[in-house]
Formats: C-alpha cells, sequence, structure tokens
C-alpha cells in the first residue's frame, strides 16, 4: 500500500474553510445600493458597515487563511 502525504491536514483546511467564510461575509457586508443617475446621491456607501466592519472582515480571512496554511500538524510536531 502507498502512503499518500498531504502537505495539510484535516486542522489546516477546517481554518482555510473558516478562513474562506469570513472573506465571502466581508464582501456581502461591502455590498448594499449604489449611486445612480436616476437615484441621485446615496449616503449610504459612507457606512460605517461598508467602510470600518467589511474591510476589517475580509482582512481578517486573509490573515486566517495565512494562519491556516501555515499552522503545523501533529503529524509534523511528532516527526520533530
Amino acid at each position: 500500500m502507498s502512503q499518500k502525504n498531504i502537505a495539510l491536514s484535516k486542522t489546516n483546511f477546517i481554518i482555510c474553510g473558516i478562513a474562506i467564510i469570513l472573506i465571502i461575509l466581508g464582501f456581502l457586508l461591502m455590498t448594499g445600493p449604489s449611486t445612480t443617475l436616476e437615484n441621485g446621491f446615496e449616503p449610504d456607501i459612507f457606512s460605517a458597515r461598508r467602510i470600518k466592519l467589511a474591510p476589517i472582515v475580509v482582512v481578517a480571512g486573509f490573515v486566517l487563511m495565512i494562519v491556516g496554511i501555515l499552522y503545523p500538524s501533529k503529524e509534523q510536531k511528532a516527526e520533530k
């Protein structure tokens, strides 16, 4: 039998999955009504949700993705 050596463990994939969900959630928080010529100016484009919260959530998702990739698996800890 051949043994498959995968670079990432199950824990890494779970962390990366949570990171992807955070990134998608952050981009969804950025959505909303846009400013059009017919409607005039839409002040909601400067809301705290779109300017502050959403970018923080997206950056947290990207940082968590890096953590998920670099997180050592139990097999790697046992080899050392």
